[in-house]
């Protein structure tokens, strides 16, 4: 070895550590053939949408808007826009489709089809060249192979937020639907910086895209505890979530027993085992993300063994209509109803349902719990596992409308691995089954 080698074989090797750190994440997907890449970091969430309502006179590329869980949002054909071929298909069929938040707007595109998530090295990352992709180079922010895919990695931000000296494409085209767009760093869920390179810090970034599971205080207790386990599971080999999934497996165990049924009746003892003296005539509770109900049945009757002289009323909100509409007329098999309930329950035609006592203490309603929350003063809150699926900023501005809302002594019941760190406002007087917190 000569005196001039060594300096180059430690430059290889720093070069290939810089290479080896993975410190990017994409959203793969297929357009005409090739693989395409968006950073996750502009990726909200993955859906299959269709029924798109029509918008007259628009461009070709726009397929129209869609209800987004209350919020209407134009829709964008990929393959339209890059004039590339795109398979007809029924007016009911759902498409792949990826909503992405570009600044303070949301839009969804349509795509042939979603893959993966892909985690690369940013210095992996080759500037464009018009041989990579039948689209035009400026919307490509770069090319990168892995594992002998070539991925052409799409500049969103370019292509829905234009400089003004540009010719503006798809904003021009959605003025109609949308304000105008300031171009903006996305900054939905977490910062990219030096830390972000961790493997956990990516998970975070991934279960956020694909589940909208908002990684924080709130429930940083079970996902550290979490991925130790996943470590465990993978034993050296990649931990990355690479798809809805491999999400749905890391999140297992995360949600409250008894998740969309009615709680058993021994976790209904242990609700009703924390729940404090009132001294008002009347318990006023909110239960948001109620689903079809079950559990806001549940809960009423926990009130109503713990309460039986006070008037219960309970606001249940969810942004499912279809859930919401049938809640209040379900009926059931006797057997399917635990013994807590089965006291409130009368015969009809089509099965038991339950009585004027508690069908008259709900108001099932369709709402959405990050609109205006326009509910008095309350006693209770039950909340469980739906703060945790909310961006960062929408955890904290929800939270903040339940204590704007809650009395002095007001109790709020969240979901078994979501915990308060703020121990000055909240006192946990939760048990190992229930998580719950009174106001101090």
């Amino acid at each position: 070895m000569t005196g001039n080698e060594g300096p180059s074989v430690v430059g290889t090797a720093e070069r290939k550590d810089r290479i080896d750190a993975i410190n990017f994440k994409m959203v793969t997907f297929s357009l005409s053939g090739k693989d395409y890449g968006i950073d996750i970091m502009n990726v909200k969430e993955i859906a299959k949408a269709g029924k798109f309502t029509f918008v007259p006179n628009a461009a070709p590329f726009l397929r129209g808007v869609y209800n987004l869980r209350g919020d209407i949002i134009p829709v964008i054909d990929l393959r339209v826009f890059f004039h590339l071929p795109a398979e007809k298909k029924d007016e009911d069929a759902l498409e792949s489709t990826l909503i992405l938040r570009i600044g303070d707007h949301i839009f969804g595109v349509v795509v042939d089809n979603i893959d993966k998530v892909v985690g690369i090295s940013s210095a992996a990352i080759q500037p464009p060249h018009p041989i990579f992709g039948d689209i035009n180079i400026k919307y490509i922010s770069g090319v990168v192979e892995n594992q002998g895919r070539l991925y052409i990695i799409l500049d969103v931000v370019r292509i829905f937020s234009p400089k003004e000296e540009e010719k503006p494409r798809v904003v021009a085209e959605t003025a109609a639907l949308s304000a105008p767009i300031v171009i903006a760093e996305p900054s939905e869920a977490y910062d990219r910086g030096s830390s972000a390179t961790s493997e956990l810090d990516f998970i975070k970034e991934t279960l956020f895209a694909l589940k909208r599971f908002g990684a924080t205080e709130l429930n940083d207790g079970w996902l550290n505890a979490r991925f130790a386990e996943w470590k465990s599971m993978k034993k050296g080999s990649d931990l990355q979530l690479r798809n809805i999934d491999d999400a749905e497996q890391f999140l297992e165990g995360f949600f409250s027993p008894y998740t969309a049924t009615f709680w058993s009746d021994e976790y209904a003892a242990s609700v009703q085992s924390i729940l404090p003296d009132f001294s008002s005539k009347t318990i006023q509770a909110w239960n948001p993300g109620c689903g079809k109900g079950h559990e806001t049945f549940s809960f009423a009757c926990v009130l109503k063994n713990r309460y039986p002289d006070v008037r219960i009323k309970i606001w249940a909100n969810d942004n499912d209509l279809l859930s919401i509409s049938s809640a209040p007329n379900m009926v059931f098999d006797l057997e399917d109803v635990p013994d807590y309930c089965r006291e409130y329950m009368s015969k009809g035609k089509n099965g038991y349902g339950f009585n004027a006592a508690i069908r008259d203490a709900i108001t099932f309603e369709y709402h959405d719990v990050l609109n205006a929350n326009p509910f008095p003063e309350l006693d209770l809150v039950l909340a469980r596992d739906l703060l945790s699926f909310l961006s960062p900023s929408d955890q904290s501005r929800v939270f903040g409308d339940f204590s704007d809302k809650m009395k002095s002594r007001g109790l709020v019941i969240l979901g078994k691995n979501e915990k308060l760190t703020d121990e000055t406002d909240w006192k946990s007087i939760g048990n190992d089954e229930v998580s719950a917190f009174i106001r101090a």
